[in-house]
């Protein structure tokens, strides 16, 4: 005897009718509503049957077309099989994922992660972890990575091991900038990365740190402008970039500037941590970077592109993000109404001032600063000072975004063909960014 539930079906003959009493029987305990259909159907059925004859049985039963109420019976069960397979092919097969992507940038004071996935118009963030390390920390006086900051930096890169391995993450790369290029001993400091957390930190170059820098923010440069100029204040240096901007929105880099001087080694350089800077001395940090600057400005003549308001002049770095968040007054740092915010650059120089002659314990007692910042955010006051002073633009926007961002999008354009730059995060308003630009400089 056959268990296959189809075998009813096919092993009953055209012209086997059931008997009296079993077509009786079927009729009983069908549904009232659909006895009438049943008996047209049977009828049919079994008219079509004798003529055919019994060497054809499963042609029209098969098909839906006659045959006896029996032979139907079996081909029930089928329907719900054959329902989701209709519901398949009426929706479109969700396009693969192409993958998990991570990017490490180790910094002179910070090490950040970031863990994303692509989307259509850039990338949807996963996963990220942000700790001060300050890696670069006597760098400036011994040209050595510190046994203590090297700990403290390799306890922060655990964490980001543990979070890569977790997300599962299919692409990556990991850099070190300026406190592993200066030190003696950074291919020490390499080797006892790669040995304890399995993770290869790549020291890239000056150059290739601004170009990440711009390709990461570069969908913040308003349309409009034909030029851009891009900062990223560091722990051990301060990148300056010289952006061209073609028509589409296409960026190209015209040169780049690399300055000796960060929050960290400048801040060194005027006092010890936790003391309170004298205004002089705030000055004279001032100075010190606009020297420094004197060489850029003579080389793509800024001033001239600045005074025919045509250049956009935009600020990436944990400076600028803390003057922004002060300046708009946030309980907490709140990413999504800092980065893209415009600022008048005459509300920078009067907050710069206030933070600069606040006690390091005022400091620490401002949400958005904290004990952490405390200590280096008057030196990185003095960086943005000193640009914004050199340079006499309206507004500046501020970008919470970068390197790493721009990691990311390197990574994934290599699976792609080139397109038109655009918002890396969902829910940047570039045009609604331009318009607060526009406001700004017409109430400045």
């Amino acid at each position: 005897m056959s268990l296959d539930p189809q075998a009813p079906s096919a092993g009953a003959a055209p012209g086997t009718s059931p008997s009296g009493g079993q077509a009786e029987h079927q009729q009983k305990n069908s549904g009232k509503k659909r006895r009438p259909r049943r008996r047209r159907r049977g009828a049919k059925g079994q008219d079509a049957a004798q003529a055919k004859g019994p060497g054809q049985p499963q042609a029209a039963p098969a098909k839906g077309q006659g045959g006896s109420r029996q032979p139907d019976r079996p081909a029930r069960p089928a329907q719900p099989s054959a329902a989701p397979a209709k519901k398949q092919t009426g929706r479109q097969p969700q396009p693969p994922l192409r993958g998990v992507y991570s990017a490490i940038d180790l910094g002179t004071n910070n090490c950040r992660l970031l863990i994303a996935r692509p989307t259509r118009g850039g990338f949807r963030v996963i996963d990220a972890f942000s700790r001060i390390v300050r890696l670069g920390e006597g760098v400036s006086s011994n040209n050595r990575l510190s046994d203590e900051a090297m700990d403290r930096t390799i306890e922060a890169l655990k964490v980001c091991a543990e979070k890569i391995a977790r997300r599962g993450v299919t692409c990556m790369r990991h850099v070190a900038t300026e406190a592993c290029r200066v030190a003696d001993n950074s291919d020490e400091f390499i080797a006892r990365v790669k040995r304890e957390t399995g993770i290869n930190l790549d020291v890239i170059s000056a150059g290739e740190e601004a170009r990440l820098a711009v390709m990461g923010c570069q969908s913040l440069i308003a349309p409009g402008n034909r030029n851009a100029l891009v900062f990223d204040i560091g722990g051990g240096s301060t990148e300056l970039i010289w952006v061209r901007v073609h028509p589409g929105q296409r960026t190209e880099i015209s040169g780049w500037m690399s300055i000796p001087w960060g929050v960290v080694n400048l801040s060194e350089s005027f006092g010890r941590p936790g003391e309170t800077l004298p205004i002089e001395h705030y000055n004279k940090m001032v100075k010190l970077v606009v020297d420094h600057l004197q060489a850029f400005e003579d080389a793509h003549q800024v001033s001239d592109v600045v005074r025919k308001r045509k250049t956009q002049f935009l600020g990436t770095s944990g400076t600028v993000t803390t003057l922004a968040s002060l300046h708009l007054n946030l309980p907490r740092y709140i990413r999504e109404k800092v980065d893209g915010a415009w600022m008048k650059s005459q509300d920078i120089h009067a907050l710069s001032r206030r933070v600069a002659t606040m006690t390091h314990d005022e400091r620490a007692a401002q949400v958005c600063i904290g004990p952490e910042r405390a200590d280096l955010v008057v030196a990185g006051c003095a960086i943005l000072e000193a640009i914004l002073g050199m340079w006499k633009v309206p507004s500046l926007r501020v970008a919470d975004r970068g390197i790493r961002e721009g990691i990311l999008r390197g990574l994934m354009q290599m699976e792609q063909p080139p397109r038109r730059a655009r918002p890396l995060y969902r829910g940047d308003k570039t045009q609604q960014g331009d318009r607060a630009q526009k406001r700004v400089e017409k109430n400045g």
